[in-house]
């Protein structure tokens, strides 16, 4: 059964709240939007993911008016990013944003994520990159996060954090977490001298392997 706008707007709410509490995210900095039909549905700008109800969510036509927005509340000020990704990339349905502490570690120091462990290839590549610098919010950025997605399903903001990203919500968080524990797993192995890296062909495997594995459906 489809879900329902109100149903997918109640779901943005509990998943930012959840990315608090998890640790995923500090305070408002984080930001997350899906897909619903024509539109996105986004976080508002500045609102504490406690206080939030369904309808704070702002609305934004994907392909209407550019940055035009419905609702009580400003959309998230990183709202051009999320719109790029939703225009540019019909397959994608879910974007989670957040500052996580590891994988903004790695996008300070400007460290890419190489093929340090097979579920790297959850992430559609040999590596997670860094993008560019450019400030929050801006068409810069967006442009900047667009290259750094090319043929991925995250990367890492320079000096800023992560973007994840699914064909819905569920599978945009669940890829955030991952990137968080890889990237925390990176961190760790570049202390005692860097981790042993994995092939193309390793990967290849992976991704063929993910055919029997249980987490299929949140690869796809």
């Amino acid at each position: 059964m489809a879900i329902t706008e109100d149903e997918l707007r109640q779901a943005l709410v509990e998943k930012a709240r959840w990315m608090n509490a998890s640790g995923l995210n500090q305070g408002t900095s984080g930001n997350i939007s899906a897909r619903f039909q024509d539109r996105m549905l986004i976080t508002p700008s500045a609102t504490p993911y406690d206080l939030m109800k369904p309808e704070m969510i702002a609305s934004m036509p994907i392909d209407g008016e550019y940055g035009t927005w419905q609702g009580p509340l400003k959309p998230s000020t990183e709202w051009r990013f999320h719109l790029d990704i939703m225009k540019s990339r019909p397959d994608v349905g879910g974007i989670v944003h957040t500052h996580s502490t590891f994988a903004t570690v790695l996008a300070i120091a400007g460290k890419p994520i190489p093929a340090c462990h097979y579920m790297m290839a959850a992430f559609g590549g040999m590596d997670v990159r860094v993008a560019e610098y450019a400030t929050f919010g801006t068409k810069a950025l967006s442009e900047s996060a667009l290259r750094g997605l090319e043929g991925r399903t995250a990367c890492l903001l320079a000096n800023h954090g992560m973007i994840a990203t699914g064909a819905n919500l569920d599978k945009a968080m669940w890829l955030a977490v991952e990137l968080e524990t890889i990237a925390k797993q990176y961190y760790h192995t570049l202390l005692i001298g860097g981790p042993n890296l994995l092939s193309e062909a390793d990967i290849t495997d992976t991704v063929k392997s993910f055919g029997n594995y249980g987490l299929q459906d949140d690869l796809s």
